[in-house]
Order: structure tokens, then sequence, then C-alpha cells
């Protein structure tokens, strides 16, 4: 069951990591549905399988969007200045969130994930054909905009690219460049979140073996090796993909995980 476990997370970061590329959101989205049903096949309680899968998912995504931020950059999608302004209210949100899902109940948790999904879904589908001339927010709109991001998506195990990209396209910015800059802040969004998950996991004696905190490192190792090498893809094929299919795959992408999860 363990090298099953190993080998399904090892196509599941082929997955995630194209996906990461082609729509900045990092793949948590995938993954910790996923996750959600593979740990439990491992013994470990439903309880404990949803934060780790939050964690595990956080983790990995460190790696998936480091290589797609750096394919961004190489294709001049990034716009720094503005990534730049959401770090620091980005890690500290993310750093909250794991404090939050420590507290919050599977339960709780699970309606949050799936609620949250649900929304972002049902605005990508509202406004895919309504064009916006919004500037960008002032400064400590943009800092609260990066500590709700990153609140929020500590909390869903994602990178936040399915929050800042609808925020950053209402304000004008290309939806190439509004994954870019997701898929930036997604790398600071995903290393304190999983520091979070890691410092609220200690103390936890019902963790299985080769845990750090709530990061299982067998599915981490399985998503890692091959995520990495799927997102340069991902970002290529999201060159070659006409704007309104991209809006589109993007929208419906969101409503079937939402879907899928009010199920669990």
């Amino acid at each position: 069951m363990f090298i099953s476990v190993f080998l399904a997370c090892a196509l599941l970061g082929a997955v995630v990591g194209f996906f990461a590329g082609l729509l900045g959101i990092g793949g948590g989205l995938i993954i910790v549905p996923v996750l959600v049903y593979l740990l439990p096949l491992l013994g470990i309680s439903a309880e404990l399988a949803f934060p780790m899968a939050l964690a595990t998912s956080l983790a990995s995504i460190i790696f998936t969007s480091t290589s797609a931020a750096f394919a961004h950059h190489k294709n001049g999608n990034i716009p720094w200045p503005i990534a730049k302004r959401l770090v620091i209210s980005v890690a500290i949100g993310a750093m909250l969130g794991a404090v939050i899902a420590g507290m919050l109940s599977l339960k709780a948790l699970t309606l949050i994930f799936a609620s949250a999904v649900l929304v972002l879904a049902a605005y990508m589908f509202l406004s895919i054909k309504v064009e916006r001339s919004v500037g960008l927010p002032s400064n400590w709109l943009s800092q609260l905009i990066g500590l709700f991001t990153g609140v929020l998506a500590s909390l869903m195990g994602i990178a936040g690219g399915a929050i800042l990209v609808p925020i950053l396209m209402y304000c004008s910015l290309s939806m190439r460049q509004a994954i870019g800059v997701a898929t930036a802040s997604g790398i600071i969004v995903a290393l304190f979140g999983a520091l979070g998950y890691v410092i609220i996991g200690f103390g936890q004696s019902d963790l299985p073996p080769w845990s750090i905190g709530y990061i299982y490192l067998p599915a981490l190792l399985g998503i890692v090796l091959t995520s990495s090498l799927f997102a340069p893809l991902g970002v290529k094929a999201g060159t070659k993909l006409s704007l309104p299919y991209l809006k589109k795959g993007f929208a419906l992408f969101l409503m079937l995980v939402a879907i899928k999860m009010m199920w669990y």
C-alpha cells in the first residue's frame, strides 16, 4: 500500500505540475482532494488526513511554484513590482491560516475548502466576458489582499492563484501577468504555510512515521519528483492557448473541485 500511494502521488505530481504552469494555481486544488482520499488508505484517520493533505500540498507547492515561476519569469509574465508588494502580508497570512486550521474540525475545514472554491469558480464564470479597467489598489489595500490570500490559501492548501488571479485581472492585469504574479506569490504562501503546519503538527502523537509536523514525506516526495518537470510544459501550453479558453478551463476546473469536495 505504501508503494501504491507513492506511485499514485508521482502520477499526481505530473498532473499538478502541468496545471500549476498552465493556471498558476500551484496544484493544491488537485492535491488536497486526492490526498484526503489516499492517506486514509494508510490507516490515517480522516481528522488527521485533512490537515496532512493541506500541509503536504503546501510543501509540494514550494517546488512546483518555484519551477513555474522561473518559467513565467523567462517568458516575461511576472511584473515584479506588483509581486513584491504582496510578499510580507502573504507570508503572515499563510502562517496565520495554518494556526487557524489547527483549531478547526474536519467538517469546518471541508466546508471552507469547498465553499471557497465554489465562490471563486462562480466569479470566474460571471466575469469571463466582462472587461475590467479598475486600476491597481493602494498599498494598504494590496497588503489586505495579500493577508486575505495568505490565510485562505493556507486553509485550502493552495498557492493562492485561484484567489489572486481573478482579483488581479479585475485590476486590469492580463491573464498571463495575473498568473505570473500569483505563481510568484505562491512560493511565499507555500513556504510559510508549510512552516506553520510543521509547527502546529509537532506534539501530535498519532501522526504516521516519516512525518514532519503535518507534512507526510512519502507523499511529498512522490509529488515533487514529477511536478517540477511538468510545470514548464504547462507554462508552454498556456502561451499557445487563447485567453477565452484558458479562462473557461480555469473556471470549469474550480467548479469540478468544489462539487467533488461537497460530497466528501
